[in-house]
């Protein structure tokens, strides 16, 4: 079974030093249609520009993760981590029982473009914690790597949901699959370029939800393309 979400049907909202696209309901933007999947909640696209960010603000019972395509986000907790997140790092947080925290562009002049991305805990009531870590998607291509999942299963950040994380970095024209076990619905985001996953066209910002698959498929297109693959129970 399968559902696209089209980039161009997304939410959006402009507000100068932020463009945000959102696949599922947030904030002002709701659509009773598109109020997340399994447990992913949040997938935003936002382009901060120089000098621009989120002032400090919190978050409770939620499991957060940003995924950054170009620039640097500036991060700082009250937890007390902090410190840049760049192209080929995952930063996590567990909010638990609730944290404190600020995101700005690294840079004053140059636009950040990152993925903001929020799915619902399996455990609440968690002491927060933050991670950040960095892995090889650029230097190896043509291979999901694994981000995050709830084992810290190959070196990858433990997070508390019910969900793997996978991107990968494909060069034109070149196929990787994946296939189901345990968890058997998943949700492929196009970060950059264009795909077929599993017969389905995909253009960058569109996602596509599937269920009871027995495994998924990926080509890139001409262009090649960059994505993200969440294995949800």
């Amino acid at each position: 079974m399968f559902a696209v979400r089209k980039s161009n049907d997304r939410g959006h909202a402009n507000h100068g030093w932020l463009d945000s696209k959102f696949s599922f309901s947030f904030a002002d933007y709701y659509d009773p249609e598109f109020m997340g999947f399994r447990a992913l909640r949040v997938i935003n696209e936002d382009v901060i520009q120089g000098g621009g960010g989120f002032g400090t603000h919190g978050h409770k019972e939620m499991e957060i993760v940003t995924y950054v395509l170009d620039g640097g986000i500036a991060h700082k907790d009250s937890i007390g981590s902090g410190g840049v997140i760049t192209p080929g790092e995952l930063q996590h947080m567990s909010a638990g029982t609730g944290i404190r925290h600020s995101e700005y562009n690294a840079s004053a002049t140059t636009p950040a473009h990152m993925l903001q991305i929020w799915l619902l805990p399996s455990q609440r009531g968690i002491t927060p914690t933050y991670s950040q870590q960095s892995f090889p998607i650029a230097a190896e291509h043509n291979q999901l790597h694994l981000l995050a999942s709830p084992e810290g299963t190959r070196n990858s950040l433990t997070w508390v949901t019910d969900a793997n994380l996978y991107a990968a970095k494909l060069d034109s024209e070149v196929s990787v699959e994946h296939s189901f076990t345990t968890r058997k619905h998943g949700w492929l985001q196009v970060a950059r370029g264009s795909a077929t996953v599993n017969g389905e066209s995909l253009e960058q910002g569109d996602g596509l939800a599937l269920s009871d698959e027995q495994k998924i498929a990926v080509q890139a297109g001409k262009e090649g393309a960059e994505v993200l693959f969440f294995e949800l129970g």
